[in-house]
């Protein structure tokens, strides 16, 4: 149907840099958005940003200025540049795709980042 591969994450120190992409393949016809979610352990998955078809983009206020959203439509990537990066970042980091009344989650990535 439609898969999201997620890649890029790693291990950091604090004020370091990573940069997630996320591919989406299969039987793609009409992506309402793209976004990136995380989950910490203990806690409930939150929206880290988002970008929709229109190119209007969100962001979670703990990210605002430090993280940004992209994409490219001919490859169907998007991507996670992540600067100054703080441990409180450290989380598994999940790929969405929205199309019509579907979602769809790729199986995450791991982003650790070190004091």
């Amino acid at each position: 149907q439609v898969q999201l591969v997620e890649s890029g994450g790693g291990l950091v120190q604090a004020g370091g840099s990573l940069r997630l992409s996320c591919a989406a393949s299969g039987s793609i016809f009409s992506i309402n958005g793209m976004g990136w979610y995380r989950q910490a352990p203990g806690k409930q998955r939150e929206l880290v940003a988002r970008i929709f078809s229109g190119g209007r983009t969100i962001y979670a206020d703990s990210v605002k200025g430090r993280f940004t959203i992209s994409g490219d439509n001919a490859k169907k990537t998007v991507y996670l540049q992540m600067s100054s990066l703080k441990p409180e970042d450290t989380a598994v980091y999940y790929c969405n795709l929205m199309q019509g009344w579907n979602d769809y989650w790729g199986q995450g990535t791991q982003v650790t980042v070190s004091s």
